[in-house]
């Protein structure tokens, strides 16, 4: 079964270099997808591309790397056809949630001597 790496890229990634990047991997034309927002020229975009096996899903994330992936995600037992943007969109944004994201660093307080019932003097 085919699995599907979705990438998050920054509005100022070429999407075109991106195709050609894949494309030059050994991608076909109908392997992948890139989802553009048309809203706004300053919003990110979405590329999926259908990949067989770990070389295919290393030629991909090495396109990815080469052009500014924010972050990938890997689906698992996923083809092309079954997804859409909405689906791409639903399951990073619930990878994202289930995510434990770093947290600052806690610096604990912890009492020295303080009070004690032995008077000093």
């Amino acid at each position: 079964m085919s699995h599907i790496l979705a990438g998050v890229f920054d509005y100022h990634s070429d999407y075109k270099k991106l195709e050609s990047d894949l494309e030059n991997s050994g991608f076909e034309n109908s392997d992948y997808i890139v989802y553009l927002n048309n809203d706004s020229n300053n919003s990110q975009y979405l590329a999926s591309v259908t990949v067989n096996d770990i070389n295919q899903i290393d030629l991909a994330r090495s396109a990815f790397i080469q052009n500014a992936a924010l972050k990938s995600y890997l689906f698992e037992n996923m083809n092309i056809n079954e997804t859409n943007y909405d689906t791409i969109k639903r399951y990073i944004d619930a990878r994202n949630r289930a995510e434990i994201h770093n947290s600052p660093e806690i610096k604990i307080k912890t009492s020295s001597d303080g009070m004690n019932s032995e008077v000093k003097f």
